[in-house]
């Protein structure tokens, strides 16, 4: 068995001790506070989603004492649900720590044991061979189902990738880009008016979205972080568009679109 590598951490102390007083304050909130004692674990879900998007915010924008905070915010609702469980006589932290401990060693063969794997993709393809063996049924079970579906895309695909079933190369997965993108454009045009939301032209854009997901894969690309930066841009400018054009009078709505560019081409210089 290989000997994992370990370096010295001089502040393992403190952030024990401060993990020790994170589990003390959350024991002393859930016996003292209204709001704290009322909880539970379908109360926390929606909020636990929020704070989960607030710090994936906060790393898009490199805010880093944010990153922090959200950080906190997160370590409090995971212990919050282990505490909640332990009243449940369901489990208690150790018994979450030590489980993900396990689950980490046993799929870490080649740190832990005497398997081979060089690279990333060997790593991958390991862990998704390992799951199957310790029980689960299908490679696409660990992905959950209420993902928003650009995100479910890119885990499915980086699952099927772990076990092998995937494209050789770019070019292939470029190739069925176009190939959805004109099936999709032909769906369009074959459809009236009427009909244009039929489930043919549905069924083709969700293709042409699965296979460019699969391509920016391929050129790792993270098309969920790629929309969203460009979301921020677009809000960006459309903001300056609004705050500018009320400067000068102009109330949105009433402009025409040559009149609203002139502002949206002033956004994008800065």
């Amino acid at each position: 068995m290989k000997k994992p590598f370990s370096t010295p951490d001089l502040n393992r102390e403190a952030k024990l001790k401060a993990f020790d007083r994170l589990l003390t304050v959350m024991d002393e909130l859930r016996e003292n506070c209204p709001w704290d004692k009322k909880q539970t674990m379908e109360t926390l879900r929606h909020l636990t989603i929020e704070e989960t998007y607030e710090l994936s915010d906060s790393i898009l924008e490199n805010d880093w004492k944010e990153v922090k905070k959200e950080l906190g915010d997160i370590m409090l609702h995971l212990t919050f649900y282990a505490r909640i469980a332990s009243e449940q006589k369901l489990f208690d932290m150790a018994d979450v720590l030590n489980g993900i401990c396990d689950k980490l060693i046993e799929r870490h063969p080649h740190v832990y044991g005497d398997v081979v794997a060089n690279d990333e993709k060997t790593v991958k393809e390991n862990w998704e061979k390992i799951k199957l063996r310790t029980g689960n049924k299908s490679v696409l079970e660990g992905v959950p189902k209420s993902l928003p579906a650009l995100v479910k895309a890119i885990r499915i695909q980086d699952k099927a990738r772990g076990v092998g079933f995937d494209w050789e190369k770019k070019e292939q997965v470029w190739q069925k880009v176009e190939e959805e993108m004109a099936e999709f454009k032909n769906e369009v045009e074959a459809a009236t008016n009427e009909s244009i939301h039929t489930e043919k032209v549905l069924a083709e854009f969700g293709d042409l979205l699965f296979s460019l997901v699969n391509y920016a894969r391929f050129i790792n690309i993270d098309p969920e972080e790629a929309l969203e930066r460009t979301n921020k841009k677009f809000i960006k400018r459309f903001q300056f568009l609004e705050t500018e054009s009320a400067k000068d009078g102009k109330k949105m709505g009433e402009m025409t679109l040559n009149e609203m560019d002139v502002y949206w081409e002033r956004a994008k210089k800065i």
